[in-house]
């Protein structure tokens, strides 16, 4: 429900900025001249988005490359095609022109290196792995196109002992497992304070415990499966890697093997070093690690202490904490008293460090995103003015 209602907000909120395409003017330095910056459309965008939100992420950068003025070459993870074909012929019915939004279906290695390296394709816009993002920045920076990355991350729940507990929990236990792990803002660590690390870790361990697993599509599911064999697998060989270094399994820690599935057992580790492996990598699935502080900057810089920079939450009920965090966590989004998931269209999103290359794709930012500027001069004097010459002082 949640990846249909983002598509329909985006199609709103993006309408609208169909009216706010704005320039900007400014005074000129000679007379009888007017100058100005308006937005262009680029060309042709190339977009290629993960398997995870089959509907939101296509139409979190489709709607804003249409509103500028683009046209579009879709190229869905191959896992999710045909809900990727069902959210194209819902915008044919719509009434978009022929030829105006392409899909095209392959794999990464063959469509998406096409579509990156086509000299018609100006603009690249990608959501996925930082591996992939990585190739991705790479051709497209040999070939000068403008290339929008969204990566990966390891988002951190900040704990504190001030902090609304029961709230904080709720907040960790959606974020670590109520997409099975498998979104890029999912809760990964969870820092808490030393003087409610004990008590908060029950309470964590009580509330995962009654998690039930079944078919996503049910109402009485909390946890969902992996997408595929290859992610099982995946999350599965950190058994190996939290027993090398030493991290306490406090519940799960093994495939849910119960009528078949690509099910993983909702876990979470403890005695977690922060610059472990377990804390370090993303893992992508229902796993979330134990990472004691002894206050909030410690809090803060082991939040810091990695290479992603997506999403970080602070609960606290102390106002200069929370503001020290707003300021010091580096992170693309920032969250007090809120899980780690839960952006929203009228703001920009994205990361910072290995997240991503700079670029934002929701509310005004993703504007920039699938605009060029171009600055225009108008002379109306009928005369030569040398801008810097003629008007020196």
């Amino acid at each position: 429900r949640g990846d249909v209602q983002e598509a329909i907000d985006m199609a709103y909120y993006m309408g609208g900025e169909g009216r706010r395409l704005f320039g900007k003017v400014a005074p000129s330095e000679m007379r009888n001249k007017t100058a100005w910056a308006q937005r262009d459309p680029i060309g042709v965008v190339g977009i290629i988005t993960p398997w995870n939100f089959p509907i939101a992420i296509p139409a979190w950068k489709i709607f804003p490359a249409l509103v500028c003025g683009n046209t579009v070459v879709f190229k869905p993870a191959e896992d999710t095609p045909i809900l990727a074909a069902m959210f194209i012929e819902v915008l044919e019915e719509a009434g978009i022109p022929a030829g105006v939004v392409n899909m095209v279906t392959g794999d990464g290695a063959t469509t998406g290196n096409a579509l990156v390296e086509h000299p018609d394709v100006k603009v690249i816009s990608f959501t996925g792995s930082a591996e992939v993002g990585r190739i991705v920045a790479s051709k497209g920076g040999q070939r000068l196109k403008k290339v929008s990355l969204e990566l990966g991350g390891k988002n951190a729940v900040i704990v504190m002992d001030d902090a609304n507990l029961d709230l904080a929990l709720d907040a960790t236990v959606w974020g670590a497992f109520g997409t099975t792990g498998q979104r890029c803002t999912a809760t990964s660590r969870v820092i808490v304070h030393r003087a409610v690390r004990e008590r908060f870790t029950e309470m964590l361990v009580e509330r995962t415990r009654s998690l039930r697993l079944g078919h996503g599509g049910e109402a009485t599911t909390d946890v969902g499966p992996l997408i595929n064999q290859a992610a099982l697998d995946k999350v599965a060989s950190y058994e190996q890697v939290a027993q090398e270094e030493g991290a306490r399994v406090l519940l799960g820690g093994s495939r849910y093997n119960n009528g078949g599935g690509f099910f993983y057992q909702p876990t979470i580790w403890d005695n977690v070093e922060a610059n472990s492996r377990l804390a370090q990598e993303e893992i992508f699935g229902p796993c979330l690690s134990i990472i004691e502080a002894s206050d909030v900057d410690d809090a803060i810089q082991k939040a810091n202490g990695i290479a992603y920079g997506l999403s970080c939450a602070l609960f606290s009920q102390d106002v200069n904490r929370a503001f020290l965090a707003i300021r010091d966590l580096e992170t693309g989004l920032c969250y007090i008293n809120h899980s780690t998931t839960g952006a929203e269209i009228s703001l920009p999103f994205g990361g910072v460090k290995g997240t991503g290359n700079g670029g934002r794709e929701a509310a005004w930012a993703a504007l920039d995103t699938f605009t060029e500027w171009k600055a225009v001069y108008v002379d109306w004097s009928g005369t030569l003015q040398r801008a810097q010459i003629d008007n020196r002082e």
